[in-house]
C-alpha cells in the first residue's frame, strides 16, 4: 500500500504539494491525515481532488486516515467535508455529522458546482453572510459585497465553461494572528476537468508555436485576457476577478496542468509563477481577501 502523507497544515500553502503527490500509480493509496492540525478551503478541497484522482485511476476508493484532534475533525464536518468525500474516500469509521451554529464565520460550505443552477444556488445563498463577513469582519463598503458575488459568480462559472466538469468551491472568513495580523477571507474552487492549456488549446496555440504549455496558457488567460472563444466579449472573468482582488490587496493563484500563476502583494511571498510540477490536470483558483490591519484604522 502506497502512503500519502497530508501536510501538518492543510491550507493554501500545501495545495501543491499534496497534488503532486497523487501521481496515478498501481495499488491501494492511503491518504495519512492524522497528523492535520490546521486546515483550511483550499486544503479540503486539494484533498477531495486527490482523493478522487487516485480512484479514477487506480480503480478503488482510497482510504483516509482522519485528524486525532477532536477540533478538527469538527471543522470538517462543519464545513461538509465527510458528506462530499462520499464516493472519494474509503473511511472506515463513522465521520462526525454537520452541525448547525449560529454566528458563523465560515461563508460557504464544502458545494458541488455541475450545472449553472447550482452557480446561481451559492450565489444567492452566500449574500446574507457575505454582507456581515466582508463589512462586520473584513471592514469592507457595502459596495463590495456585490462586486464580491461577481467574483464568486465568475469562478464557479469557469468551472462549468472552461473545465467542462463538476467541481467544489468553499469560503471561510480566518484571523492570520501570527502570519498577517488580521482577518482574511479564503476562498477556494477546484474542478478536475481539461486545465487552462486544454481549454485555450484549440484557440491559441497555434500562435504560440514551440512555447505553448500549462504555463503560457496561464498567462494568456491570467494576463492577457484570452479565452477559448473567439468572440473577445466572453470569457473575461479570470482576468477582470485578478484586477479586483488586486484593488483590495489580495492574492489570487491558479494551479493548473504542471504550472500555477498567482498575483501576489507584498503581505506574501508566493512566486508569481512556477512551472514544472507534477500534471494536475484540472484547475484550482485560491483567492484570500485580507482586512485592514490593526494599526489601518
Amino acid at each position: 500500500m502506497h502512503v500519502i502523507d497530508v501536510p501538518a497544515s492543510l491550507d493554501y500553502r500545501a495545495l501543491d504539494a499534496l497534488l503532486d503527490s497523487t501521481v496515478p500509480a498501481p495499488g491501494k493509496r492511503l491518504f495519512d491525515a492524522r497528523h492535520v492540525r490546521w486546515v483550511d478551503p483550499c486544503g479540503m478541497l486539494a484533498l477531495l481532488a486527490a482523493g478522487t484522482r487516485v480512484g479514477a485511476h487506480g480503480g478503488e476508493l482510497p482510504h483516509l486516515q482522519l485528524p486525532d484532534q477532536t477540533d478538527v475533525l469538527g471543522y470538517l464536518a462543519r464545513m461538509g467535508f465527510f458528506t462530499a468525500a462520499e464516493g472519494v474516500f474509503d473511511m472506515n469509521v463513522r465521520a462526525p455529522r454537520r452541525t448547525a451554529s449560529g454566528e458563523s464565520d465560515v461563508l460557504l460550505e464544502i458545494t458541488p458546482i455541475t450545472t449553472n443552477s447550482d452557480v446561481h444556488e451559492v450565489v444567492d445563498r452566500v449574500q446574507g453572510r457575505a454582507g456581515q463577513i466582508l463589512s462586520r469582519t473584513l471592514r469592507y463598503p457595502l459596495s463590495a459585497v456585490v462586486q464580491f458575488s461577481v467574483i464568486l459568480s465568475e469562478v464557479c462559472q469557469n468551472i462549468l465553461e472552461h473545465a467542462e466538469a463538476p467541481g467544489w468551491v468553499a469560503a471561510q472568513a480566518y484571523r492570520w494572528q501570527k502570519r498577517l495580523g488580521r482577518h482574511v477571507l479564503v476562498i477556494s474552487v477546484v474542478d478536475l476537468g481539461q486545465g487552462f492549456r486544454g481549454s485555450l488549446t484549440e484557440e491559441h496555440s497555434a500562435r504560440f508555436g514551440d512555447r505553448w504549455g500549462d504555463a503560457t496558457a496561464l498567462e494568456a488567460a491570467f494576463i492577457h485576457g484570452l479565452t477559448r472563444f473567439p468572440d473577445s466579449g466572453r470569457g473575461q472573468g479570470i482576468q477582470q476577478i485578478r484586477k479586483q482582488v488586486r484593488r483590495w490587496d489580495g492574492v489570487i493563484s491558479i494551479r493548473s496542468g504542471r504550472a500555477r500563476i498567482a498575483d501576489v502583494p507584498t503581505w506574501d511571498d508566493m512566486p508569481p509563477l512556477t512551472d514544472g510540477m507534477e500534471d494536475f490536470s484540472g484547475a484550482a483558483i485560491t483567492i484570500i481577501l485580507p482586512g485592514p490591519g490593526d494599526d489601518d484604522g
